[in-house]
């Protein structure tokens, strides 16, 4: 199938933005159906509106891993019913799946 630029209009600021060929074309790769409806500065000025109310770092659990004992963080309160694995330990119990 082939793309062409489309020219959009920003939901936020009523700016016109080009959704170009390529961009449509990676949407179409991830599976995403909706145009996007910000223009890339709206976007960005959006993403930072995010960061700053987390302080600009996602919290960060230190945890010790169920499966290799290695100190780690993790983006959750971990529970005490559920194991928690580094990344790596994860990765090999997912694939095991």
């Amino acid at each position: 199938m082939s793309f062409q630029d489309k020219q959009l209009v920003c939901a936020d600021c009523g700016a016109n933005f080009t959704f170009s060929a390529e961009e449509q074309e990676f949407f179409q790769t991830k599976g995403y159906t909706n145009e996007p409806k910000r223009c890339p500065t709206c976007r960005q000025a959006r993403k930072s509106e995010r960061d700053t109310k987390t302080g600009g770092r996602r919290q960060m659990f230190p945890v010790k891993c169920a499966e290799c004992g290695k100190d780690t963080e993790v983006p959750f309160e971990p529970r005490s019913d559920r194991p928690v694995y580094c990344s790596d330990c994860y990765t090999k119990v997912k694939a095991s799946k």
